[in-house]
């Protein structure tokens, strides 16, 4: 289900809205994904997939813990499963006293803490109304609540809260050569600014899609399908401006599967944006596999990002004349697994070049002229025995960007708060069956930010950001057939000082430490 906020900042879903606790895994697909997932999917797609009911009919679970900062995190939720049916039904309750947001210098400005407090209820269920034809209705609701600074470096206590109404189901049938699924979901939004300038915001989007995958034979599959996404703002602008748009979008993607060791996805996806017109996307992926070992592949994929309705006509620097946002991504890489197991690296390069690329500036949105993107990226797992595992990563990354300038085009360097150089590692060790201890370091090198001053004559500037480095450790121990688990978890245990934004404080060191259950 494509997740939208039609009132935020380029659409961004706000991800505090969607609880940790009922999260299985998340996967990151990199690079343009616009054949298969439609617009917006330029550098690559964060699939969150929720947890699902299992085991026996009933299961009682959940958790608590508390932390510095006055962190009180609590859940509960009871799920199961029955033949080929399953449900899950959760219950989450998070709060912080926080910190001041903004920094404080002096240390003696005593600036107001901005802490928040969550609320969250959500219901999956999976109901089998035959052998190959499941019924897969959901629904989400969460409310959040905090304060916020009045700017970088200037404490506050702003109002801040929102609502994010989340309801849809997904039906599928089976066949012998495939699946034939069709969903629909549907997002309401509201946020609330008692202080501000604009006192609200209220959008929502609704999302059909409908598509059919089908094994023609071992080797060779096929993806058919159409989407329709309509989207709507409440303006807050007393103007008659359309802030209101619909897109469909019909794609086919084929694929080669494993042939003599050949790999080949391609497909392409037509766009037909209410306001924009029509742009096709289309993505090649070719990969070859040598003796179950080595992986060689390559990928050349477009992209296409329309301007988000809070571009085009929000509160704040809006232009409707802003372009469609198009891009060319290509990536190439080597993947090595041993042969048994105990490693596997990998190694990408990728180079992307983005026209009309939306940027704020001068307080307005506007395009420039491109954008190019290119990095490398290693990872690394290592399985040193059955119990200890070793994971490695390296990324380094830089981009330019060219804009039209009164004596002629300019480029420069612009990935702001982005170092060119980051690595880091993670040491996971199970003790006992019953013990568990890992540890995480990450460095992040220096970068620059990009600063807008809030007193005349306003305007922004480029700021440099040192470089910094955090070490996380966390520990758990379960009992009672593992039924019952108690855990601790460290953050930031060096303590380090350093901006992820210029002018707003970051966590410190932190201690977190629960009790989780399963019945």
């Amino acid at each position: 289900m494509p997740v939208n906020d039609p009132t935020g900042v380029g659409g961004a879903y706000d991800l505090r809205m969607l609880p940790v606790e009922s999260v299985e895994r998340v996967e990151i697909l990199k690079g343009a994904q616009s054949t298969l997932y439609g617009t917006d999917a330029i550098a690559g797609i964060i699939n969150i997939i929720t947890r699902k009911g299992e085991g026996k009919a009933a299961n009682l679970y959940g958790g608590i813990s508390y932390g510095r900062y006055n962190t009180l995190k609590a859940n509960a939720g009871l799920n199961g499963s029955f033949k080929e049916s399953s449900y899950n039904l959760s219950f989450m309750h998070d709060e912080t006293g926080g910190i001041a947001e903004a920094k404080d210098t002096l240390g003696t400005q005593d600036f107001p803490r901005n802490g928040m407090l969550r609320n969250s209820l959500s219901m999956d269920i999976d109901g089998a109304v035959t052998n190959n034809f499941h019924v897969k209705p959901f629904f989400r609701y969460a409310y959040f609540k905090s304060s916020f600074a009045n700017d970088a470096f200037i404490g506050g206590a702003n109002r801040f809260a929102s609502e994010l109404l989340s309801a849809g189901t997904q039906a599928q049938y089976r066949f012998d050569k495939g699946t034939l699924t069709g969903i629909f979901s549907f997002d309401d939004v509201k946020r609330e600014y008692p202080d501000g300038y604009v006192k609200s915001y209220e959008g929502n989007k609704k999302t059909a899609e409908l598509f059919n995958q089908v094994d023609w034979h071992q080797h060779f599959q096929t993806l058919l399908g159409v989407r329709y996404d309509d989207i709507s703002m409440k303006n807050p602008n007393p103007t008659n401006l359309d802030t209101n748009i619909q897109m469909v979008s019909p794609y086919l993607s084929l694929f080669l599967r494993d042939w003599k060791g050949f790999n080949l996805e391609m497909g392409g996806r037509l766009n037909n944006h209410s306001k924009y017109g029509n742009t096709f996307t289309y993505s090649v992926n070719p990969s070859y596999i040598v003796n179950n070992q080595v992986k060689i592949f390559v990928n050349y994929g477009t992209a296409f990002r329309a301007p988000a309705l809070s571009e085009l006509y929000g509160s704040f620097g809006a232009n409707p004349n802003l372009k469609p946002e198009e891009s060319h991504t290509f990536e190439g890489g080597l993947q090595y697994t041993s042969i048994n197991d105990k490693l596997d690296i990998r190694a990408v390069v990728f180079k992307r070049n983005t026209k009309n690329i939306i940027a704020y500036q001068n307080q307005q949105y506007t395009n420039y002229n491109q954008q190019k993107d290119q990095g490398l990226e290693i990872e690394s797992s290592v399985k040193i025995n059955d119990d200890l595992q070793l994971k490695l990563f390296y990324t380094f990354v830089e981009g330019k960007v060219t804009t039209p300038a009164s004596n002629g085009d300019t480029t420069y360097n612009n990935l702001f708060k982005r170092p060119r150089h980051t690595f880091g590692l993670n040491l996971g060790y199970q003790v006992t069956p019953a013990f568990y201890v890992s540890t995480h370091f990450q460095n992040f090198g220096k970068r620059n930010d990009l600063y807008f001053e809030s007193v005349p004559p306003y305007g922004q500037r480029t700021v440099p950001l040192a470089g910094y480095h955090l070490w996380d450790i966390y520990g758990s121990y379960s009992f009672l057939k593992s039924k019952i688990s108690v855990f601790a978890q460290v953050t930031n245990l060096l303590d380090a000082d350093y901006y992820e934004v210029y002018g707003y404080s970051v966590l410190g060191r932190s201690l977190n430490a629960g009790i989780r259950f399963r019945l």
